[in-house]
């Protein structure tokens, strides 16, 4: 499949991403027409472009991880969009990274934690649990990021939001729960917890509420 026919394809509506997805697997030698094209300076290709290889990295991280310097470069993008999808393809590439290139970018990964962007949050803090299951000596350090949450400070239409900030909180227990037992940590993590039992967002108190159960005597 030629670069003009993966542009083709992306262009229609309701393209067959899956379909552009196991081609491209099946001769990886497209992948670099894919990176050049997520870098194109504007275009609204770039999102299937970066679809694509999110995909991609998700099924076969060991086929993306050659550009990791490309999607840790998309973390400082202006893009939302190229940014939030970096951020998940990422998490993809860590069970492929062998050359310690996602602990060098760590501090930048996770500084987004505390705000203000409350879906950039929400996906760094949705990727950890994969990035945890690749590198688990990373599982202190990225609890320890991920209970900042606490005092972040999101913004909503330029505004103060103290529900995106629950919001937020609701997946940080989420995903402090898929690796609780190999916190070192678990008493901070616990007593986190227990201040959400009175959260204002409901969902949030009940998932408080049901981790607290589960995970104490």
């Amino acid at each position: 499949m030629a670069e003009v026919d993966i542009a083709q394809e992306l262009s229609r509506k309701g393209a067959d991403v899956e379909g552009i997805v196991a081609r491209v697997i099946a001769e990886p030698r497209q992948i670099p027409a894919l990176i050049e094209g997520v870098q194109a300076p504007k275009g609204t290709l770039r999102y299937g472009y970066e679809k694509v290889l999110r995909l991609i990295a998700e099924r076969r991280p060991e086929l993306v991880y050659p550009w990791f310097d490309v999607f840790a470069g998309l973390l400082d993008c202006g893009n939302s969009f190229l940014k939030w999808g970096a951020i998940l393809t990422l998490g993809h590439l860590a069970s492929a990274d062998t050359e310690g290139k996602f602990e060098a970018i760590f501090a930048r990964y996770y500084a987004p934690i505390p705000g203000p962007a409350m879906i950039t949050a929400a996906n760094i803090i949705g990727s950890s649990a994969r990035i945890v299951r690749a590198k688990p000596h990373l599982i202190d350090p990225i609890t320890c990021e991920i209970l900042k949450v606490e005092k972040g400070r999101y913004l909503s239409k330029g505004r103060l939001s103290p529900e995106c900030r629950n919001v937020v909180i609701g997946h940080a227990i989420d995903t402090l729960e898929t690796f609780f037992d190999q916190i070192t940590g678990r008493p901070s993590v616990l007593k986190f917890v227990q201040r959400q039992l009175k959260n204002p967002r409901q969902p949030v108190a009940k998932k408080a509420a049901r981790f607290l159960q589960a995970h104490t005597v």
